[in-house]
């Protein structure tokens, strides 16, 4: 329910605070105090459209803000998880309006978008006036009133998963179809391709690793001869290793007779021997590294051409070809399975679309059976309205199957008899509006209404044992939810628990005015019943009058 309003340069509002509390609280005032500006500020907290009319002369900006306590369970919170947004006590929600009409939302000291705002203040507040058809110009919102009555909304939430599951179960069949008619149209291209890729056997990677062992096959012949010419100098019949072998030998066995001259030479001579030697090695381990099938290097070259023919043919890489085969033979056994398949799918197709009929149907019959009751507690409320000649009616007419089921659902009235029905926001007036609204809220008090409801003068029009039955019907209401009411009814603020006077104060020796709200206590709220009965003169009957609404509305 709303616990604060706070309002900051709202027109006559410089600065105002107002504690609510539960049950029925009135605001009363004369005509010109400043109650539409009121519930314009409440209003535009809440996510109404900004006006930078509603700026007081002279501020920069305004600024509403209005506090809430919330039930673990409400739905607000669910809007507030979605959004990101920290709750923990208080749900507070405030708007700045700025002088050049821009104008600035905040959620717990969040900013948001102003359809956060709105989607939040829908599900804490509804506002009804005589002009006010938010709450009844949408026929959703009617279907939405019948299911809270009837206890339906488990049934319509399954209803709307059954008809995401029938919608998925339909698209899958209509996706499953195309490809099977597109891998249908392509069959004989499919196939010979399979087979062409099939043979092929392209592997990832394929292409640049015949590509360098090309490379290096033509290079290696290149440095070929070259390799046996100086294989031949150092292991061929001219080599000069067998000669300087039988001269180091001969040395060495000279060398006893004279070691200093012939050791040094024979130690160079050895470490030129290993030298050539490891040369040969090496010559003899690149002679075999060089050497190769010219076979080998013509069918690397054939390999090459095919796997780059296959992909400028299919226009992928070469490293793709592989995939794309695989994909071909997926194509084809779509074509072999996908009579199998598809009947498969059109089967689940059948039995969703079955499965949403009867609950469509289950759930028809219970919107019926609810929309009997809910009319026959509507009508019993009108006659103490002055509506006794008018009646109440649900029309439900058969529609479309989709997300809801297959029901479309009115509220209608009759107000006279011998007049046709019709949708009850094009046959009722503003007045009658209003009371077949109250009619409808103290039948769903407890289901299917926001926590906090305004009704903005309700009892204009009527007087006596009408007011007196709208300010019992907004008592009852108060039992269930906060009700706020601007009224000009004695009766109606009678029966209140809270009475809140909104009046202008001069300021600035009379250069300016501004709104007030005081809370009134019991004497003062006797006088301002009794001012409501007699207007500017207040007699000792109109006090004595007010006394008597004051205890039998108690």
């Amino acid at each position: 329910m709303l616990t604060r309003l706070s309002i900051r340069d709202i027109v006559l509002i410089d600065r105002l605070d107002i504690d609510f509390a539960s049950g029925l609280s009135v605001l009363t005032g004369e005509t010109g105090a400043g109650k539409s500006i009121l519930l314009d500020a409440f209003a535009l907290a809440l996510g109404a459209r900004g006006d930078a009319g509603l700026v007081r002369a002279g501020a920069e900006q305004g600024q509403v803000t209005a506090a809430f306590d919330i039930a673990t369970d409400h739905p607000a919170l669910a809007l507030l998880r979605d959004n990101d947004i920290p709750h923990e006590d208080e749900l507070i929600l405030r708007r700045v309006q700025l002088a050049d009409g821009r104008t600035r939302a905040f959620v717990n000291d969040q900013p948001v978008g102003v359809q956060v705002l709105k989607n939040l203040g829908g599900v804490l507040v509804e506002i009804h006036g005589q002009h006010d058809e938010r709450a009844l110009v949408d026929p959703a919102a009617h279907r939405r009133l019948l299911d809270a009555f009837g206890g339906l909304e488990r049934q319509a939430d399954e209803i709307g998963r059954l008809w995401q599951a029938r919608r998925t179960a339909e698209i899958a069949v209509a996706e499953h179809q195309r490809e099977v008619e597109r891998a249908q149209r392509e069959a004989e291209f499919l196939r010979h391709s399979v087979d062409e890729l099939r043979k092929l056997a392209p592997e990832a990677g394929e292409e640049t690793a015949l590509a360098e062992r090309r490379t290096s096959m033509m290079q290696g012949e290149k440095v070929a001869a070259d390799l046996r010419d100086a294989f031949d100098a150092v292991a061929g019949p001219a080599s000069p290793v067998p000669t300087l072998a039988a001269a180091v030998r001969r040395l060495e066995r000279r060398q006893g007779q004279a070691p200093e001259l012939i050791g040094p030479a024979v130690q160079a001579f050895d470490v030129a021997l290993n030298a050539l030697e490891d040369a040969r090695t090496h010559l003899q381990r690149a002679l075999a590294s060089a050497d190769h099938d010219p076979a080998e290097l013509e069918r690397i070259e054939e390999r090459l051409f095919a796997l780059r023919a296959a992909s400028r043919k299919y226009n992928v890489p070469i490293d793709r070809l592989a995939a794309l085969g695989a994909r071909f033979a997926a194509d084809l056994e779509l074509i072999d399975a996908g009579a199998q398949r598809l009947a498969k799918l059109t089967e689940e197709a059948r039995l969703a679309d079955a499965r949403f009929d009867a609950a469509a149907a289950a759930l028809a019959q219970a919107r019926r059976r609810s929309a009997t009751r809910l009319d026959k507690a509507v009508n019993a409320e009108l006659a103490p309205l002055r509506l006794e000649r008018a009646k109440f009616s649900t029309n439900i007419e058969s529609a479309e199957p989709g997300p809801t089921g297959t029901d479309r659902i009115e509220f209608w009235v009759q107000t006279n008899p011998g007049t046709r029905p019709g949708p009850l926001m094009k046959v009722a007036s503003g007045g009658e509006l209003a009371r077949f609204l109250l009619a409808l809220k103290v039948v769903l008090a407890d289901r299917g209404s926001a926590p906090t409801l305004v009704f903005d003068e309700v009892d204009t029009g009527v007087g006596g044992a009408v007011a007196d039955a709208i300010g019992l019907r907004l008592a009852r209401l108060g039992r269930e939810v906060q009700v706020l009411a601007v009224t000009h009814a004695p009766q109606v603020a009678a029966r209140a628990q809270h009475h809140y006077l909104i009046s202008k104060d001069a300021l600035d020796k009379g250069k300016r005015v501004a709104t007030r709200v005081t809370e009134l206590a019991a004497e003062r709220r006797r006088e301002e019943i009794a001012r409501m009965l007699a207007g500017a003169e207040i007699t000792a009957e109109a006090r004595a009058a007010a006394e008597r609404l004051m205890r039998a509305s108690g």
